[in-house]
């Protein structure tokens, strides 16, 4: 099995104009649970042992702050600063102390397409976690809008060790360990955040969880039904502030006799964009909200609590 410097997604930091709002939506519809608070930021855990998987960072508009990834060693942490800056990103601090609650060995980078990516080790854990049915356990992957694809993607192999495992006409699903993707990487005319997806246990979970969500006011935008590549169960909502994010569920485990499919191979018969062909064709707002929420212009390094 391929040993990867990065070992896993762990956290989101998101902006959002009504701090207040998306804390109560994320409480007490998508089923977080509040770590700890600053004036302008609340920290957000799911019932695994990641210290938290979402930030809301109070901002003018809702955006993308950061995606924090965790490694190996510490001696990655070195390894990855050097290596990026030789594929075009930009290191903005560290590898140093993280003097924040979550604590850990701290990194963070601008990316060549204006993401900031963060990578730590050490970093605190809750010390035990439990799967509950209909509440994330942890993060399944990013998805991330991409201007170039294919240069993006390399850049996730060459300089931070990910290995690509299908290519579909639009999107490149990378790995970092032996779920099948991590990161996801859609062709758009802007960088910036598509959808960010919440594993839950099994796919009577995501069904559980899609019910309270509409019971809640929030219809499905997209679903329910089963992916092409990763071969997960999967709904999509958009939250209060317009943020599209999945529950998902049966994340194929792939190793390195996984061979990567291209877009050849991953195509739909006429009218069906699901393994199932129960989920209807994603509505124009839907996608519209896929693509409104872009990185922060110059954002600052978001430290975690």
């Amino acid at each position: 099995m391929t040993s990867f410097p990065v070992t896993a997604l762990r956290s989101v930091d998101i902006g959002t104009p009504d701090l207040a709002l998306s804390e109560r939506f994320y409480t007490s519809v998508w089923g977080l649970d509040v770590v700890t608070r600053t004036a302008d930021a609340v920290y957000l855990r799911a019932s695994g042992t990641d210290h938290h998987v979402l930030a809301l960072h109070s901002s003018d508009r809702p955006e993308i702050l950061s995606v924090t990834f965790r490694t190996a060693s510490a001696e990655d942490l070195a390894a990855i600063a050097e290596n990026v800056v030789q594929h075009g990103a930009q290191v903005l601090s560290g590898p140093c102390p993280n003097g924040s609650l979550d604590g850990g060995m701290m990194l963070t980078i601008r990316e060549p397409q204006g993401g900031i990516l963060r990578f730590v080790h050490g970093d605190q854990q809750h010390p035990s976690g439990e799967e509950i049915t209909d509440r994330p356990f942890r993060l399944a992957h990013v998805n991330l809008n991409s201007t170039d694809v294919d240069a993006e993607a390399t850049f996730y192999e060459k300089a931070l060790g990910f290995r690509l495992t299908d290519r579909s006409k639009m999107m490149a699903f990378l790995r970092c360990n032996s779920d099948h993707h991590a990161v996801v990487l859609a062709d758009a005319k802007v960088n910036g955040l598509n959808h960010i997806a919440f594993l839950v246990p099994d796919w009577e979970s995501v069904m559980r969880a899609s019910g309270r969500m509409i019971d809640a006011g929030y219809p499905i935008g997209w679903g329910v039904g089963r992916h092409g590549p990763g071969d997960n169960v999967f709904a999509y909502f958009i939250d209060p502030i317009g943020f599209v994010i999945e529950y998902t569920a049966e994340v194929l485990q792939v190793d390195d006799t996984y061979r990567v499919r291209g877009p050849d191979e991953w195509v739909w018969p006429p009218g069906r964009t699901d393994h199932w062909g129960i989920a209807p064709p994603k509505a124009d707002h839907v996608k519209a909200a896929q693509t409104a929420i872009t990185y922060a212009a110059c954002a600052p390094i978001q430290n975690s609590q």
